[in-house]
């Protein structure tokens, strides 16, 4: 016999109609459709046939939502998983495509352009309906290790003319490195493996790493701006500054920026703060009794900032455990930026599922 059915049939019938996936689906769809015109770009008028880049973006939302640990598994999910294939728009007639084209999407950044404004026109459609506050934010940075280890350390020394560091010594991808009586540091060693990653610690050891900055609004938890920096002392401020900065340019008037004590040190990002009429809303070292943030405790809000500040360690919670970027897969910032946008659209989109339900 002959028994015709369709994704649609199978899944929408039996899927709970409160289910939080359809929301987020829809959610999806209608952000994806304001990206029409840019999306129609990717596609080329000769060859065969690609794979659609809102169809890729959707796959890869998924594996941020179900914590799929790498694009092979992804692939074998499309292919297997009713739900999968309902969500990411993958017909049953139709075989999931090879893992090797995100990496070929990721290599030509147009999996990252689109990511980033995937994510960006999330954000305008939480504003649109209220979900964004613009008047209270909180800002903070956290350590993503790279896909680098120790072993593929070089001195700047051993760089040719062209930046290029030399031949690995034999022995295989394993071989033995020793740095047994050297000193090693971002001024005078560099990765072969990821030169983009720079040594850094938060307390647990200096390993290659990456900087994720976010800024997120006080009333839902929603982020709203980040960026992707190899982390230095000041690297912190020096984001914030820039993305308030942006935030500002674009007509946005935040009032208050909470942060910890590390964005207090040295009184820049305060003062570069206060001249663009935002209260900075920062907590202060013991031992630096004359910090110009001390100025803004007695503020009323101030107590508020600071308790609703501590929310923004869940964003980086989600970004290291659920999406599995605690330890990046993929090399270079552009290529990070890419993924970490997919991450944090992966939680508001969750979040915005949501805050929709009790509207």
């Amino acid at each position: 016999m002959f028994v015709a059915v369709s994704i649609e049939r199978l899944v929408e019938q039996r899927l709970a109609p409160d289910h939080p996936l359809r929301r987020i689906r829809a959610f999806t769809d209608e952000v994806l459709a304001s990206m029409s015109d840019d999306l129609d770009r990717a596609y080329s008028d000769r060859g065969r046939m690609s794979v659609p880049p809102e169809c890729m973006l959707k796959a890869l939302l998924w594996q941020a939502l179900y914590t799929v640990r790498s694009e092979r598994q992804l692939e074998e999910v499309l292919r297997f998983d009713l739900r999968a294939r309902w969500f990411v728009g993958l017909p049953l007639d139709q075989d999931a495509w090879d893992h090797s084209t995100f990496s070929k999407a990721r290599d030509n950044f147009i999996l990252t352009e689109f990511a980033v404004l995937f994510f960006e026109r999330h954000v305008e459609m939480l504003r649109r309906e209220g979900f964004v506050s613009d008047e209270h934010l909180s800002v903070d940075g956290s350590l993503l290790a790279a896909w680098a280890s120790h072993k593929s350390l070089v001195s700047k020394d051993d760089l040719d003319d062209e930046g290029k560091p030399p031949s690995p010594p034999p022995g295989g991808r394993n071989s033995w490195v020793d740095f047994k009586g050297q000193k090693r540091s971002n001024a005078t060693h560099v990765s072969a493996t990821d030169p983009e990653a720079k040594l850094a610690s938060k307390g647990v050891g200096a390993k290659l790493s990456h900087e994720l900055n976010v800024v997120m609004e006080n009333r839902n938890g929603l982020t709203i701006d980040f960026t992707i920096a190899a982390p230095t002392g000041t690297s912190e401020r020096e984001q914030a500054h820039m993305m308030m900065t942006t935030l500002v340019a674009k007509g946005l008037a935040p009032k208050t920026l909470g942060a910890d004590r590390k964005y207090s040190d040295g009184d820049d990002l305060v003062l570069q703060c206060s001249a663009m009429g935002i209260t900075p809303h920062f907590a202060v070292r013991d031992d630096r009794p004359n910090a110009l943030a001390r100025l803004c405790h007695d503020d009323p809000g101030y107590p508020i900032s600071i308790r609703c500040r501590m929310r923004i360690e869940e964003i980086f919670g989600f970004v290291k455990t659920v999406t599995n970027l605690a330890k990046l897969k993929v090399r270079g910032q552009l290529r990070i930026w890419g993924v970490v946008a997919v991450a944090l659209s992966a939680l508001n989109l969750t979040r915005h599922a949501k805050l929709s339900t009790h509207a």
